[in-house]
């Protein structure tokens, strides 16, 4: 019966609506879907599951809560601004306000160090990055065609430039035995592979700063990446959506600083995607940006951006806002500052217990390393950890299986979008799951020890739990906080 009624469905809908393509099956929104069902609370839910999945940056609320305070004219919705409200609220012309493109504009610029200048009229608005990417897609390739793209990379990329375009994607495979760094011969071999399969290649998917990796490209390989689309005659499609969540060194270097001051090259294949999401911390407010040198690709998705505006109410408020230049500044540091510190708070923590993590400078995330903690070195492996990670230590990772790495063992974590309280007790959680897996995986046999672990991990996790929640807690910044790091 239930498979009739299902067949029935198909028939009766498109194949847009009863196919898989949204990739909603991967353990990536699998891990959001076990946090929804149980979220950690520190009094309602205590042992519920701490989301570590969401890349979301929550760090200076307090900065943004203050400005709207001592700014309700930025408001329509506020005494101060309701005499705005007719001429906000009636239709306005879908190349957006030009206070809003201005400063965007303005914003762009800063955050690049005001080494590169932006034109206003290019700026295409759009429903997040995810509605800028998929424009440039249907603007770029048809169904079939391909963009190449480094691995790993972020998984709703599948969603955003495949589900409704029809296009592909095709991994430029990076290992962690040069830190996942992007070669020339990584790329040609990509390009290769894709001739070789009669798929025609029409762009390159890059993401600077990355995400999982949380790294930036250095000036060399970004000069590489140009000469190579531009030797293939491919697009190359930028986002730069993470480019003010930048912490340490090195610094973000942007493409448009390395078209303008770098390399020669046919400016017509260079594309930029951003938003206000994870720099400003707006993912609600849905601004995404399309920023393009091809006059006919502005012109195109400024027709398709009818279907995902950004609402002029939006657009009056953040134009205010990224105007107060003195603001700006104020909140670009201090989110750099707390970036920083977060960031060190949890990758100390993990090194005292010792796991590592891949060298990084900016985003909300660390790229951390569980290869010695698997089973054995596969996927399988991977994921079978994953589940102990998320059902019994009650933390949502994200396995590096969904951002399609290369290699098993590695998972994204997601500093940015808790309180410190949280950040502590997810690093108990870790320190206590640590030991148990060294004591789980004490040698006895080669075949108890991988016929049993599982079953070992998540029975010694919750005795150990129920012991430990009982007595005092050393903190976690104590280099002596784990009876790990102690017997070591």
């Amino acid at each position: 019966m239930e498979f009739s009624l299902k067949n029935e469905q198909q028939q009766l809908l498109s194949k847009m609506a009863t196919n898989d393509g949204h990739g909603e099956n991967s353990p990536y929104f699998d891990g959001w879907k076990a946090y929804d069902s149980d979220p950690y609370h520190p009094t309602r839910n205590p042992n519920g599951v701490i989301q570590m999945g969401l890349a979301e940056n929550q760090l200076c609320f307090d900065l943004i809560e203050e400005w709207v305070l001592n700014n309700p004219e930025a408001s329509i919705c506020t005494a101060e601004g309701a005499n705005k409200f007719m001429e906000v609220a009636i239709y306005q012309d879908y190349h957006g306000l030009p206070e809003f493109r201005n400063a965007v504009a303005r914003f762009m610029e800063k955050v690049r160090g005001d080494r590169v200048k932006f034109d206003p009229n290019r700026i295409v608005m759009s429903g997040g990055a995810t509605g800028a990417h998929e424009t440039l897609a249907f603007c770029l390739a048809d169904p079939e065609d391909a963009f190449l793209v480094p691995t790993p990379y972020y998984p709703g990329f599948d969603r955003d430039l495949r589900w409704r375009t029809g296009m592909q994607l095709l991994p430029i495979v990076c290992h962690s035995s040069n830190d996942f760094k992007v070669t020339k011969e990584s790329m040609e071999a990509a390009y290769q592979k894709a001739q070789e399969a009669n798929i025609r290649v029409k762009g390159f998917l890059l993401n600077n700063p990355s995400n999982p990796l949380g790294t930036v490209l250095d000036r060399e390989t970004l000069i590489d990446i140009v000469t190579f689309i531009n030797d293939k005659n491919i697009h190359l499609i930028c986002d730069e959506i993470y480019s003010a969540t930048v912490f340490s060194q090195p610094e973000f270097i942007s493409i448009s600083e390395i078209i303008e001051h770098d390399v020669q090259c046919n400016r017509d294949l260079i594309h930029l995607v951003y938003s206000l999401s994870k720099d400003l911390g707006f993912p609600g407010f849905r601004v995404g940006i399309l920023y393009s040198y091809n006059d006919a690709v502005v012109s195109c998705a400024r027709k398709m951006s009818s279907f995902g505006l950004v609402s002029t109410q939006t657009q009056h408020l953040i134009a205010s806002m990224l105007s107060d230049e003195a603001f700006m500044d104020k909140i670009i540091s201090t989110s750099s500052e707390r970036l920083a510190a977060r960031h060190g708070l949890f990758t100390r923590g993990l090194a005292q217990v010792g796991i590592g993590t891949l060298k990084s400078s900016a985003g909300l995330y660390f790229w951390m390393d569980l290869r010695r903690l698997l089973r054995e070195s596969t996927f399988e492996a991977e994921m079978e950890l994953w589940r102990i990670i998320i059902h019994e230590v009650k933390l949502n990772v994200s396995p590096g299986l969904s951002f399609h790495c290369s290699e098993p063992g590695w998972f994204r974590v997601c500093f940015a979008n808790m309180d410190d309280e949280s950040v502590r007790v997810a690093l108990r959680r870790i320190h206590k799951f640590v030991l148990v897996q060294g004591k789980a995986t004490e040698p006895t046999t080669p075949k108890s020890r991988c016929g049993s672990s599982k079953l070992q991990l998540s029975l010694s996790f919750r005795r150990l739990d129920e012991r430990v929640m009982g007595s005092h807690m050393m903190s976690p910044h104590s280099p002596m906080a784990s009876p790990l790091v102690r017997a070591t």
